[in-house]
């Protein structure tokens, strides 16, 4: 394992009630995975990835894949998000869902300097896309793309990124994650967010003639969301941030209902904790 960069600010909570050691990861990964639909990567999960990636490490095999994307994942959910990325890269595209995950929760929370930040989701993005390459059939490749440019667009500005066609780029990419996988909950959220951040933009004439975007559409995505993860912080917080997005100060009220049931929810890993702190800072 490499030696922890000084850049990556440890996660600074408590993790002992997010220790998935042994048989504890299987158990809980139906509740940890609600979001992200990602595959339990037992051996035959491993195996089927083997056979579907064109090129794989030399020398791998479904037994050390699983292995290790186990470990990665155990690590991602305690908070050791260095180690849970340096796992997934070297994995290639077969560990790119973890590592980009990794990557980029860390960024979103634990990097300060901006610029720090739109290099780690130009990372994220470039993972992305040699997933998509290799595993095209996987929802996970598509929608980790999604969310880097997401990220990156909401870093550089939504009308910057507009000029720049990311946010077509970031529907379609959310389009296929939602076809291949119906019950994506971070998907549907962040289409809710896109569809918000345009109208919020450029209003919702020009953000529907131009990109599709209706406010009846990011209602429509955060409640299928909230449906398939009504315990899950983000949905909340993305909630709160669609109404402030649509409503201004009309919505502030509502918002902070929100953050307030996303802060009382109980958090699952380090991520969701990190969504809790996020949401409780927004109404101290």
């Amino acid at each position: 394992m490499a030696a922890k960069s000084a850049s990556w600010a440890a996660f600074p909570h408590a993790a002992k009630s997010y220790d998935y050691t042994g048989d504890k990861l299987k158990t809980a990964w139906a509740a940890l995975h609600a979001g992200d639909c990602e595959p339990f990567p037992d051996a035959k999960r491993a195996t089927a990835l083997l056979k579907a990636a064109p090129k794989a490490p030399k020398g791998l095999d479904a037994a050390k894949l699983s292995e290790t994307l186990q470990e990665a994942w155990r690590a991602f959910h305690r908070g050791d998000f260095h180690d849970a990325f340096v796992l997934g890269e070297a994995l290639g595209p077969l560990g790119a869902s973890v590592a980009i995950k990794a990557l980029g929760i860390h960024a979103t929370y634990l990097v300060t300097d901006a610029a720090e930040k739109l290099k780690r989701f130009e990372k994220a993005g470039e993972l992305a896309d040699a997933a998509i390459a290799a595993l095209p059939d996987e929802a996970n490749s598509h929608y980790r793309k999604a969310f880097a440019l997401g990220r990156y667009s909401q870093g550089i500005s939504i009308g910057k990124a507009l000029t720049m066609g990311l946010a077509n780029k970031v529907k379609a990419a959310l389009d296929t994650t939602i076809k291949l996988a119906p019950k994506h909950a971070e998907a549907h959220l962040a289409l809710a967010v896109f569809h918000a951040e345009v109208i919020n933009k450029v209003g919702a004439l020009i953000g529907g003639l131009t990109y599709g975007a209706k406010a009846d559409q990011a209602d429509a995505h955060i409640k299928t969301a909230l449906k398939l993860t009504p315990n899950s912080p983000i949905a909340h917080v993305e909630r709160a941030n669609v109404l402030l997005l649509l409503k201004g100060s009309k919505g502030e009220d509502a918002a902070a209902d929100e953050y307030e049931k996303a802060g009382k929810l109980k958090a699952l890993d380090a991520m969701e904790r990190l969504d809790q702190e996020h949401a409780k800072a927004q109404i101290e």
